[in-house]
């Protein structure tokens, strides 16, 4: 299991940071296309790639249990919607900044499992997401000089993430990767298409092409990426290697896109950060009592 936690933690650590470098491209083609056209692009050349794993896989959305649909669809939305969201915070707050706020996920969805899945939380993992929601404020900072409606894009991204990852941990575990993979891409290519049938389409400049290949090849490899590091190891160990994408993108929008984040955004990131780890802490020690406790009954 120690080398399978190694190589799940470099497959986490690369595919958080394909994620930083997707999120730059798309932040470059902000500035000629609008939100909706890059999501009806990137996501028919996205959604036929994942056609082809579910075409291998040989396994249908009809064949799957009505339970399973429902919430295959509601993903599908619930991503449309984030993505949507996250790129119009994208286009107008620091590359740092909108990732910053996204690292409360994993506090968000134990807390919606806890209120809705009844999964337990102990006070103290309780006391972590609460500091952690805190650094939360402390970056977007409410009623301040720099708060409007990105920091709001930004906030609802986090919702939408949330009951995405929420209803695929409902879902039962025969669904495919590949099959939720395409399901929720051609969502949201759906939605972008509806979208930009309001807009007059903009044919992007040969440099935005190669921005939106980059979109498409990295988004790719870091959805991969991810999912063979949750496959391979403990997703307790793994899962703070997640925290390598927020480093990526403060130097990535230092290099390329000439942004620093102010000391507020620092702290409130670190506090993000270290209250998700600490979370996580807590939650494999939680797992380990369990484990030696059955392993005690049943002995």
């Amino acid at each position: 299991m120690a080398d399978d936690n190694t190589r799940a933690a470099l497959f986490m650590l690369i595919g958080s940071s394909a994620f930083a470098v997707n999120d730059t491209f798309l932040k470059l083609l902000g500035a000629e296309l609008s939100a909706f056209q890059i999501l009806a692009m990137r996501g028919a050349i996205v959604t036929a790639l994942f056609g082809v794993l579910v075409w291998r896989s040989r396994i249908t959305f009809a064949q799957l249990n009505s339970s399973d649909r429902r919430f295959l669809l509601l993903r599908s939305g619930a991503e449309a919607m984030a993505a949507y969201f996250f790129f119009n915070a994208l286009f107008n707050m620091p590359l740092a900044n909108v990732t910053a706020i996204l690292q409360v996920v994993p506090l968000s969805v134990a807390l919606a499992a806890w209120l809705f899945l009844r999964e337990p939380l102990g006070w103290r993992r309780l006391s972590a997401i609460l500091i952690g929601f805190c650094g939360v404020l402390i970056i977007v900072r409410p009623g301040g000089a720099d708060f409007g409606a990105p920091s709001v894009f930004a906030l609802l991204t986090v919702v939408m993430v949330t009951i995405r990852d929420l209803s695929t941990r409902v879902m039962t575990k025969t669904v495919p990767s590949s099959l939720v993979a395409c399901t929720t891409s051609l969502g949201v290519t759906l939605f972008g298409l509806a979208g930009a049938m309001t807009e007059i389409w903009v044919l992007p400049s040969p440099v935005a092409f190669g921005w939106l290949a980059g979109t498409v090849v990295f988004s790719f490899i870091g959805y991969y990426l991810i999912v063979l590091a949750m496959r391979t190891g403990e997703l307790t160990f793994v899962a703070p290697f997640r925290y390598a994408g927020l480093l990526a993108a403060l130097m990535l929008g230092w290099f390329i896109l000439d942004e620093w984040p102010d000391t507020l955004t620092f702290v409130g990131g670190g506090i993000v950060v270290l209250t998700g780890v600490y979370a996580l802490y807590r939650e494999r020690q939680h797992k380990l009592r369990i484990a030696a406790a059955t392993g005690a009954s049943g002995g």
